[in-house]
């Protein structure tokens, strides 16, 4: 079974594109199912985040291109739509992409911790889904074990770079000082809690949380110092925001141009910063038309990434050598693993001829047949079923001229390893 992963990423795609191929946590289980239902597709798993949408799967031969189809119709995109944006890997590929991109080695932000959690999430749910197995089961676990190695082994991670530090930064860079500022966050996740800390750090004058779920708003902004209000009540806050961070997991933007115009007018047209970090996006991109609006997206911070992601280079090169290393690793297991399922098949079929054989012999020796009758019987009928299949497969690699399987069965059976003798 080929094992392929194919996907598209900030590297590859911009977030226009993205966004429309990308899975929110809720849809993700019934498109994995509708994935592994495909014909040929025996694993799957989806991979959704700001940067990337990734699909892994195990396939039968020949059903290699069956997810990339998948892929197309689950979006309502045409055939093709989609090809020159994506990347695809095989086998060992797949299995080095996998390592790469847990540990950190394939994002916008070189070594950042967070994705890590969201293959981990990835895991858990298609794993609950069922469209998991022992082969690709075993690479996520290993692919945890190879990151938290590359983490213990190397200096990665010595500095606090993400996604939300970056953006940070960003913000820095249009707010020489942040004791100033009035930040306002959407979303009460994983990135919005880090730019909220990174923001209290920086001793932010105010900080407002909003979600649809006022409760989490609520919790967040009790840790910060910060006060929370309902989604539902942006339209009444947003004036007295001087800078904007929006992380949440909603499918059509919660922040329109018009809910900005009509904040500008309040604000006497004082500039906002708007930074949208989320994927499908939260922020509408007409919003960048208006004249007091400075609106950036994840794609922007590609620009901010400076000399602390340099820094982390040689640890880079460092954990390319240990993801070289656990790769073979995984593939030999995985090698191990698909040639254990024939020979186990080989051993349940040839205890079942024995059982049979064996029963008829003590058959003939209950129906007072002579003993000695009954242990030729069964020497010669257990002896012709076991050799039936490979003398027959043997032969036919004989006369079509397959040297590849003569040579095998001489090694097996009597180790020579030649034919031509």
């Amino acid at each position: 079974m080929p094992l392929i992963a194919l996907g598209l990423n900030h590297l590859t795609a911009p977030v226009a594109l993205r966004e429309q191929v990308a899975f929110d946590p809720e849809n993700t289980p019934p498109a994995l199912s509708d994935l592994a239902a495909q014909s040929g597709v025996e694993e799957a798993l989806i991979l959704s985040t700001c940067n990337r949408t990734e699909l892994y799967c195990t396939v039968s031969e020949g059903a290699e291109d069956a997810p990339l189809a998948w892929l197309h119709r689950h979006h309502g995109l045409n055939p093709g739509r989609l090809d020159e944006f994506l990347y695809r890997h095989d086998e060992d590929a797949a299995v080095r992409h996998m390592f790469r991109v847990a540990t950190g080695l394939d994002s916008m932000v070189l070594g950042e911790p967070q994705i890590l959690g969201q293959v981990k999430d990835a895991w858990r749910i298609a794993h609950e889904a069922g469209t998991l197995h022992a082969p690709m089961d075993r690479l996520l676990q290993h692919a945890f074990a190879v990151a938290k190695r590359v983490r213990t082994d190397t200096r990665i991670g010595a500095a606090p770079v993400s996604v939300a530090y970056t953006a940070v930064r960003l913000v820095e860079r249009a707010f020489t000082d942040l004791r100033e500022a009035c930040v306002l966050l959407i979303g009460a996740g994983e990135t919005i809690e880090l730019a909220a800390r990174h923001l209290t750090e920086r001793q932010v004058r105010r900080l407002i949380v909003s979600n649809r779920n006022v409760e989490n708003a609520r919790a967040l902004a009790e840790r910060f110092g910060g006060y929370a209000i309902p989604l539902a009540d942006l339209h009444l806050h947003l004036a007295e925001a001087d800078i904007v961070l929006a992380a949440t997991a909603s499918r059509t933007p919660v922040l329109t141009r018009a809910l900005l115009e009509h904040a500008l007018k309040t604000r006497r047209h004082r500039p906002m910063f708007l930074l949208d970090l989320a994927v499908p996006r939260d922020i509408e991109a007409e919003a960048a038309q208006l004249p007091d609006v400075f609106l950036y997206t994840i794609d922007d911070l590609k620009q901010v990434i400076d000399a602390g992601q340099r820094s982390r280079e040689n640890a880079a090169r460092e954990a390319e050598a240990i993801i070289e290393l656990q790769v073979e690793r995984y593939l030999a297991w995985r090698r191990a693993a698909l040639l254990d399922q024939p020979l186990r098949a080989f051993r349940a079929e040839a205890e079942a001829q024995r059982d049979r054989v064996l029963a008829r012999a003590r058959e003939m020796i209950a129906h007072g047949r002579d003993p000695a009758e009954a242990l030729e019987y069964l020497a010669h009928t257990l002896t012709g079923k076991l050799l039936h299949t490979p003398t027959l497969r043997l032969r036919e690699a004989a006369q079509t001229g397959d040297s590849e399987l003569l040579q095998a069965a001489a090694r097996l059976f009597d180790g020579s390893g030649d034919t031509s003798r």
